[in-house]
């Protein structure tokens, strides 16, 4: 296949695999978790239940990227990724697809998500059925998320709050590092590399890359909170563990060649 054919397949199969995902929100959304949620009264199993199902259906989603030769993907081993119950998972974000990916591979994951997706309506459903954690209410989020880690789920949070800039430093929120001081549960730092990047900030889906890209995400360190907590104030504790994530990723991405 010449170079033009091959760039202009992956740019309809691209947009091919992002039309399933979207009306597969909406079958979801619409169908599915709906009637989970009548078969399931009680609240807390259709919640599980429904995560579950939106992990299978990620987990679909990235075989259909890998299938059609959008996206390839290198993983963790389920060992590694073993530990990661009850705890924070934290990434760099240079993706679009990089929570589906992780969600993909973690059946028990929560996550925080921004409000204003609840008024997507590819999404809104899905996440009022699985009670994935919106930003929306700052205090009222601390207490839920450690609620969530304490019921063993694994916490997915991107510390930067939206996609890398690529070609800019990254800056992270406090957000991670309040929730681990406030619950008391680990950090497991994860790197997300994806070279060529494809799908970053302020890039439209149809802007693919000249050739394949590959997702690559590895598990890299725990992060043992309890070292931070001898600090009197947790103001300054969250802004010191912020600041000492901020300078392992840089060395993480610059050890993996991502920037």
């Amino acid at each position: 296949m010449s170079l033009s054919l091959n760039y202009a397949y992956r740019v309809l199969a691209t947009g091919f695999c992002f039309s399933v995902f979207g009306i597969g929100g909406l079958v979801l959304s619409l169908f599915i978790l709906p009637l989970q949620r009548i078969w399931l009264r009680d609240a807390q199993k259709s919640k599980i239940a429904a995560r579950y199902t939106v992990h299978l259906s990620f987990k679909f989603f990235i075989r259909l990227m890998r299938g059609t030769g959008v996206v390839d993907f290198a993983f963790p081993t389920d060992g590694e990724l073993a530990q990661a119950s009850g705890k924070i998972l934290i990434a760099n974000h240079p993706s679009l697809i990089d929570v589906v990916a992780l969600i993909s591979l973690l059946p028990d994951a929560d996550c925080v998500v921004k409000a204003r997706l609840l008024r997507n309506p590819f999404m809104r459903g899905v996440i009022r059925s699985t009670g994935y954690l919106s930003n929306a209410d700052p205090e009222g989020l601390l207490a839920d998320c450690k609620l969530s880690l304490q019921q063993g789920n694994t916490l997915i949070i991107f510390p930067e709050g939206t996609r890398t800039s690529p070609g800019k430093p990254l800056t992270f929120q406090r957000g991670a590092a309040n929730i681990a001081l406030r619950s008391g549960c680990n950090l497991l730092a994860c790197v997300i590399d994806c070279q060529p990047s494809t799908l970053t900030k302020h890039e439209a889906w149809y802007q693919v890359p000249s050739t394949r890209p590959m997702l690559t995400i590895a598990v890299l360190q725990e992060f043992d909170v309890q070292t931070y907590t001898q600090h009197d104030s947790c103001s300054i504790a969250a802004r010191q563990l912020t600041r000492d994530l901020e300078l392992f990723y840089f060395q993480a991405l610059n050890n993996h060649g991502t920037t």
